[in-house]
């Protein structure tokens, strides 16, 4: 129920607001797109000295074309993105879009109208998003080689996505939706509690339903690999429900591994792509930095985070849905006679990003702490050589630069820059700095 209260903010407060921080956000995103652009530029013809004689100028060259590439393609969907999120609030386009669907209230009832207003955003921002995923995927990894995706299997992707959509989001949208119009002022308590359990149900049904649909997954049949991965996660005090090889190459020619569910439907997840580069000791070792996650309780930590910025999401939420200043200092106009939930959480996950931007560098900093202490269990499960040689090789694969702007990386990166990760492993295991070639196998 909307209500005013003693709350003095007007819409134009909320307005100014949003502006100031989608402003400053862009602004800030142009300004490190620049530098990481520059920098990359700046040393693209020349190998840096930690790598020479394991990185050709060659893989060197294509990463840092893909990653300007890239860059500057990020750059044109930034903008397109930052006129849509006007085009959605300011402009008027959600308060269109919800003056139409509430045209049909009287013959859907408030709940059809409510996943109505949520399936039409998604269906039209979908669509708009189409065009920059057709060209990224058909244009820019087509010409760095790392396509393999058809136009079909894009279109097949495409429709069971919407259909997983459908069934896994509307049930627990209506649930939610349910929850905010009849639990009363702690519903968002309530809505919580639901999508936390949500979560973790999905952890441990997507490994077996629902990613099955998107790839094959075949038990691992190297016996070497196998007696040294069973090994390794004997030795770490891991157990998996199994060991699969997922046709990552059907889509990309990235390669990666992964783990995969919760509690005893664990699985390890291998690409074939990551399989036919990398050598045994090395895929261990690559399975190694994965276990240092669990065992160093890194998921657990995440998990935790996750919960506690989700409570404190739902809490705002909560707050800002029963003030009618921040309907119409976002450009739309709350309806009087039909709920106006549905809206409310549109409205909030379309204006959140601008102000959690900024919080950006502190959660790529706790990301870049923990695999640099994953990489130091991988040391001491497995070889810090082998371990070296595999990021050398997945660099090169995937196109990573070795040469990333400094400013850039540490607002960014998940994962620490090439130079500072291998030198770590290096003092850990005794070994000279860019340790393994590009070329196939250890140094």
């Amino acid at each position: 129920m909307l209500s005013s209260d003693s709350w003095s903010v007007s819409a134009l407060s909320v307005s100014l607001a949003f502006v100031a921080a989608l402003v400053l956000s862009f602004l800030a995103k142009l300004w490190l797109s620049g530098r990481q652009v520059r920098h990359v530029a700046q040393h693209r013809d020349s190998v840096p000295p930690a790598f020479a004689g394991t990185v050709s100028l060659k893989a060197h060259q294509k990463a840092a074309d893909y990653t300007m590439a890239r860059s500057r393609v990020g750059t044109l969907h930034l903008a397109f993105d930052t006129a849509l999120l006007v085009g959605w609030t300011l402009l008027g386009g959600l308060d269109l879009l919800n003056q139409w669907m509430l045209s049909w209230e009287p013959l859907i009832g408030p709940m059809g109208y409510q996943l109505g207003l949520l399936v039409g955003f998604a269906l039209l921002s979908g669509l708009l998003d189409l065009p920059w995923s057709l060209y990224n995927t058909f244009r820019l990894e087509q010409r760095f080689g790392f396509n393999r995706t058809t136009l079909r299997l894009f279109v097949m992707d495409g429709l069971k996505g919407m259909v997983v959509g459908a069934v896994v989001g509307l049930p627990i949208a209506a649930l939610i939706l349910w929850l905010m119009g009849a639990a009363g002022h702690t519903w968002w308590m309530w809505a919580w509690a639901v999508w936390m359990g949500f979560n973790l149900l999905m952890l441990v049904v997507y490994p077996t339903l629902i990613a099955p649909l998107f790839n094959k997954f075949e038990p691992l049949a190297d016996p070497t690999m196998r007696e040294r991965v069973e090994g390794l996660m004997a030795r770490c005090g891991f157990a998996a429900k199994g060991l699969f090889v997922m046709d990552g190459s059907r889509r990309s020619a990235h390669g990666n591994a992964y783990f995969t569910g919760l509690g005893a439907s664990k699985r390890v997840v291998f690409f074939d792509t990551l399989l036919s580069r990398l050598n045994p000791p090395e895929v261990e070792a690559v399975l190694a930095h994965e276990l240092g996650h669990f065992k160093r309780r890194h998921v657990l930590k995440r998990m935790v985070m996750m919960f506690a910025l989700s409570l404190a999401g739902f809490a705002l939420l909560g707050l800002l849905s029963t003030l009618p200043q921040f309907f119409l200092g976002l450009g739309v106009r709350p309806s009087l006679t039909a709920p106006n939930d549905a809206l409310a959480l549109l409205l909030f996950m379309l204006v959140l990003p601008p102000f959690t931007f900024f919080l950006t560098p502190l959660m790529a900093f706790w990301s870049r702490k923990h695999e640099f202490e994953a990489d130091a269990y991988a040391c001491e499960q497995s070889s810090g050589r082998d371990l070296s040689a595999a990021l050398l090789k997945l660099h090169e694969d995937n196109a990573g630069t070795l040469t990333p702007d400094p400013v850039f990386a540490r607002f960014y990166y998940s994962h620490p820059p090439a130079s500072e990760r291998l030198a770590a492993i290096s003092a850990l295991s005794g070994l000279p700095t860019g340790v393994g070639r590009l070329d196939g196998g250890a140094a």
